[in-house]
């Protein structure tokens, strides 16, 4: 299975270095990754050295807690679709999930929607599906669904348990088809990345991309 392809290549430490983010760059040029994704203020960097290339920029927003207020993500998703960032991966509001304020949750989707859909970027929503119930993730398949995401992502790679084969399988259950499923956090080689597309994941948010499309050793340790 071929999954370069599938990859957003990503470093999101909050010790990342201007150089790390062009090594991360010339790696995704060289094994063609679906995207890059980096810390907000590393968009700009990140859109000039992959410019003209099919690789794509990704950033987060409200990383990673997603407790932040709407308004900030707001204003955090306009910086960043004017630095150049083609997607942006929304942590939603854990907080919000776990006190079961679904209205909170749907009218923060509903704010951010409209102003990232109007540049005709993709959305990927981080719903931190470790710390999660079952029935949580499915009232957020829905909520999200209804809403019209592009992509609903598993984890922010913070969380004690990332990305499980389980997750991604509830999420495909009960997202309509045309919300695709980004597989994140943990995910450290090839057999791995195997399981979560095949489990139905349409994306691979890692760190470890090299190592995953090479088969050598993993030495990253977020993400």
């Amino acid at each position: 299975m071929q999954l370069n392809h599938l990859i957003d290549h990503t470093l999101l430490k909050p010790t990342t270095l201007v150089s790390e983010i062009q090594q991360l760059c010339d790696e995704a040029l060289h094994f063609q990754f679906a995207a890059v994704c980096v810390p907000p203020p590393f968009v700009k960097i990140a859109h000039e050295q992959v410019a003209g290339s099919n690789v794509k920029v990704a950033t987060v927003i409200g990383f990673p807690f997603g407790y932040s207020a709407v308004e900030a993500k707001i204003a955090e998703s306009v910086l960043a679709m004017v630095d150049g960032s083609d997607e942006l991966d929304i942590v939603a509001s854990i907080v919000a999930i776990k006190n079961h304020d679904w209205t909170y949750l749907a009218n923060e989707i509903n704010h951010l929607l409209p102003v990232i859909k109007s540049k005709n970027k993709v959305i990927k929503v981080i719903i931190e599906s470790g710390v999660l119930t079952e029935q949580e993730i499915i009232t957020c398949c829905d909520i999200y669904g209804a809403a019209g995401i592009d992509f609903l992502k598993t984890s922010t790679g913070y969380a004690d348990r990332g990305a499980t084969e389980e997750a991604i399988r509830l999420f495909r259950q009960h997202l309509p088809a045309s919300v695709k499923i980004k597989a994140s956090g943990g995910i450290r080689n090839y057999e791995q990345a195997q399981k979560m597309v095949l489990a139905g994941a349409d994306r691979l948010g890692c760190s470890a991309s090299v190592a995953i499309v090479t088969g050598t050793t993993s030495t990253s340790s977020t993400y």
